[in-house]
């Protein structure tokens, strides 16, 4: 069975109703970036950053896979699937994905902030002051803000060099390091790139680009795959 290995962004995630700090309208509207994903914004107003991140998960609570999502999980029938995801959302995990690496930390779980190996599922969506860890710390989000390392890199990267199939969906290619992730991969294998704007991927070879959303063009990237690789 072929591996398949899918890089998905914010951009898969927006068709099921997640906001992004990109969106003119989104969540992330009215504070400065720094002050809710950063280091420095949670010492500064650890208040602030949580509600921020209990107004997130009460958010995607209400949101529901999309076809791009179901179409990824329903794959697994006929490629050795890892989805690896910038998104912090569960949604491939409830569409049924049996693989997720995220890259970027997971909404619905929350973090020591003695010992960042302690991390926890998250009952609702709440993470309130004085929510304390085993150690007794206070629980912060799980979630990679800037500045921070990427904890999941590595096995990203081990999963990427090993793809007979890799494909992008829903991703500006502008984050890094998860942008670099293509770089890693055999230059011989198919490469999809799907998005409703292509983003620039460099002097690649075998890339096929799909212009369109990103359930219309993950029902396009299967169907070819299936009929030439399944």
């Amino acid at each position: 069975m072929k591996k398949l290995v899918v890089l998905t962004g914010a951009g898969i995630s927006a068709e099921s109703g997640i906001s992004t700090f990109r969106d003119a309208g989104g969540l992330w509207e009215g504070h400065d970036i720094m002050e809710v994903a950063s280091p420095e914004g949670w010492r500064k107003n650890s208040a602030l950053v949580l509600d921020f991140y209990n107004k997130r998960r009460e958010q995607a609570l209400k949101c529901h896979p999309n076809e791009a999502h179901k179409e990824l999980a329903r794959l697994e029938e006929f490629f050795d699937v890892t989805i690896i995801t910038q998104n912090v959302d569960n949604l491939h995990e409830k569409a049924g994905s049996s693989k997720v690496i995220h890259l970027h930390g997971e909404l619905f779980k929350s973090q020591s902030t003695a010992d960042p190996n302690l991390i926890y599922d998250i009952e609702g969506w709440q993470i309130n002051l004085g929510d304390k860890c085993e150690r007794g710390s206070q629980l912060r989000p799980y979630i990679v803000w800037f500045g921070e390392l990427v904890p999941m890199m590595e096995p990203a990267i081990e999963v990427s060099v090993e793809a007979d199939i890799f494909a992008v969906i829903g991703t500006s290619m502008m984050v890094y390091p998860a942008a670099g992730l293509i770089q890693y991969t055999g230059r011989s294998i198919p490469k999809y790139i799907i998005d409703v704007k292509i983003p620039q991927t460099g002097a690649l070879e075998n890339i096929r680009e799909i212009e369109a959303p990103a359930s219309k063009g993950t029902k396009i990237m299967a169907e070819e795959i299936k009929k030439q690789y399944g």
